[in-house]
Order: C-alpha cells, then structure tokens, then sequence
C-alpha cells in the first residue's frame, strides 16, 4: 500500500509541476499582452487564481507526504518513546479530522457550485476549480490513514530508546 501511494503522490507531484509551468505561462501571457500589446487579457488574472489555488492544494498533499508541514519534531524527537507515540497519534487524528472536514464539505461545495460557470471564462465550471477540495483532502486522508496505521502497529526499537533526550544542556 505503501509502495502505491508513494507512486500516486509522484503524480500529483508532477501535476503541481504542471500547474505551476502553467502558471508561470499564464502570468507571462497576461503581462506580454498588457505591457507589449497594450491589450490587457480578460480572463488571464482569474485564470491564474484558479492555477494557483490548485498548485497550493496540490503542494500540499506531496508536503504532507514528504512531512514537510509545520511540526514541533525539535520538542518530540526529545520525548521518551512511549511519549511520543501518544503524541504523534494524537496530532495524526488531529490532522485526519482537518482533512475529513476538507474532504467533505469539499464534497459538499463542489455539488452545490453544479453548473455555476466562472465570470471570465464561461467555459470553466467553478464545480470543476472547486473539485481540488474533496480531491486533495480525500489523497491527504490516504496519506494520514496510512500513517496512523503505521504508529497504531509501530514498537519503539532500541533505537528511539537512546534517542531519548536526558535534559541535559550539554547534549
């Protein structure tokens, strides 16, 4: 399983990539145009949002993979084994909750936006920009309950026993 997941998140890493050279061309269409042409694009500014809303949501699930989010590791890499695996356990339901919550009312939004189109490109449904919610909150979910499966069934090693921080200032 885990093998698959790291696969699916190379995907999603590339498809930031994409997304963020889209963006990059976007943005360079949009002052091309208005600074060189002097016909500023309509649709070019809110185009870019869109690319750049996903970008982050995207971004999100691969640094959440990589555990690359804000984390307090210089506090619990300094806890006693037992102690830290409390503590992981309890900010992974915390972070599972957050992304339930994501996924779901993600869900929720993108039913009700239906065939609500965007201002400048009628083309775009807002149902299809705001499938990125339940989409990354349901690849993060993945992503926290494989990890809660790994501190469920993980027994702390020799290892993290002498990683234990003694309090000492000399350490």
């Amino acid at each position: 399983m885990a093998k698959l997941l790291g696969r699916l998140v190379a995907l999603v890493e590339w498809w930031a990539v994409c997304l963020l050279a889209g963006l990059v061309v976007v943005v360079c269409l949009g002052v091309f145009f208005r600074y060189v042409l002097n016909a500023s694009l309509v649709w070019y500014d809110e185009f870019a949002s869109y690319l750049l809303v996903w970008l982050t949501f995207f971004g999100a699930v691969v640094a959440d993979y990589h555990r690359r989010h804000i984390g307090f590791e210089l506090v619990v890499d300094k806890l006693a084994p037992p102690t830290r695996r409390v503590v992981d356990l309890l900010a992974e339901l915390a972070v599972l909750g957050f992304q339930f919550v994501l996924f779901y009312y993600g869900w929720v939004l993108t039913q009700k936006m239906g065939d609500e189109t965007a201002i400048s490109l009628p083309w775009v449904k807002v149902s299809w920009v705001s499938s990125v919610l339940p989409i990354t909150g349901g690849l993060m979910l993945l992503i926290s309950l494989t990890r809660l499966a790994g501190i469920l069934s993980r027994r702390p090693n020799a290892q993290e026993a002498r990683a234990t921080w003694s309090g000492s200032s000399s350490e």
